[in-house]
């Protein structure tokens, strides 16, 4: 984890150490499970290989395949067989948010992408990485060599909060970067227009690549902590207003417990992964437990 160590800052670095081999092993186990053959019954030591069509080198046929199927098939480049993943990253002002934790919402997205870039480009896979408040913004183009993470690592490092967030608007310029399918892993908050969020992701799901959602919350904006009076401010607007903690904090919590449940049916009815979190979660422990969730369910 050198590279984590040199790019990160130092308590973000401590941060990634702590994902530990279990949980390593895990996240392999979930990426490889990705790497489906779509030739359902095809013997497993033809995953990689695809149905001959019209345009193909007959020279590239593999001939033991023919012999043990009666099937012509060749052998998948490079680019078929690779699960393409994108970080995407939101930097919107209400990002940079924490209320006693060490770290903001940022922080912990930035320790979730680092552990995930590192363990994507250990298996081999091509990465990038995006970013977006209103629009997309800084960008790393997909790489599987090892240089990639310390390409991303540093890019992490310069992330900083901007604006208000249009999380549908920068899908929408995300799905036309796409060439091939994709996991595309997205860290926000989710502070955004709510219908336009869902019909981006819905369309981006309908179009074959797979999406996880981290939704990361600072933990007082789940628990809503808070006594006395209050302000009340919009982290993106900037707008306040001044309210009796003790009157608006049980309605809070269950707004906040009706959202989530909200995104929860209307993702996993779209097939699209929904992973709640907040910054009083050990990130590694949360994150191990989802994928083995996830893979318990396949």
């Amino acid at each position: 984890m050198a590279a984590v160590e040199q790019y990160l800052k130092p308590e973000l670095a401590a941060q990634i150490k702590r994902l530990d081999l279990r949980a390593k092993m895990v996240i392999r186990g979930f990426l490889q499970g990705l790497h489906t053959s779509p030739f359902h019954g095809f013997s497993v030591e033809f995953s990689e290989h695809r149905r001959y069509a019209a345009g193909d080198d007959p020279k590239d046929i593999d001939w033991i395949a023919y012999a043990k199927t009666g099937k012509y098939y060749v052998k998948k480049f490079e680019s078929e067989t690779n699960l393409t993943g994108y970080l995407a990253i939101d930097l919107s002002r209400s990002m940079d948010y924490t209320y006693q934790q060490q770290l903001t919402k940022l922080d912990y997205c930035i320790c979730l992408s680092a552990a995930l870039a590192y363990l994507m480009i250990q298996q081999q896979d091509p990465l990038g990485l995006v970013t977006f408040d209103t629009k997309l913004g800084a960008s790393v183009p997909p790489r599987s060599r090892r240089g990639q993470l310390p390409t991303i690592l540093s890019q992490l490092t310069k992330l900083k909060v901007a604006g208000e967030t249009d999380l549908a608007g920068s899908l929408v310029q995300l799905a036309a970067m796409l060439r091939n399918r994709s996991l595309i892993m997205i860290f926000s908050d989710l502070l955004t227009e709510e219908d336009p969020m869902l019909k981006s992701l819905r369309n981006l799901r309908h179009a074959g690549h797979d999406i996880i959602v981290f939704h990361v919350l600072d933990e007082a904006e789940v628990t809503f902590p808070f006594k006395g009076m209050v302000q009340l401010r919009d982290p993106e607007s900037g707008a306040s207003e001044p309210v009796r903690a003790a009157d608006a904090g049980e309605e809070y919590r269950k707004t906040i417990k009706k959202f989530r449940s909200r995104l929860d049916k209307e993702f996993s009815e779209s097939g699209i992964d929904y992973v709640p979190l907040d910054t009083s979660m050990p990130y590694d422990k949360a994150l191990m437990e989802y994928l083995l969730r996830r893979r318990n369910r396949f």
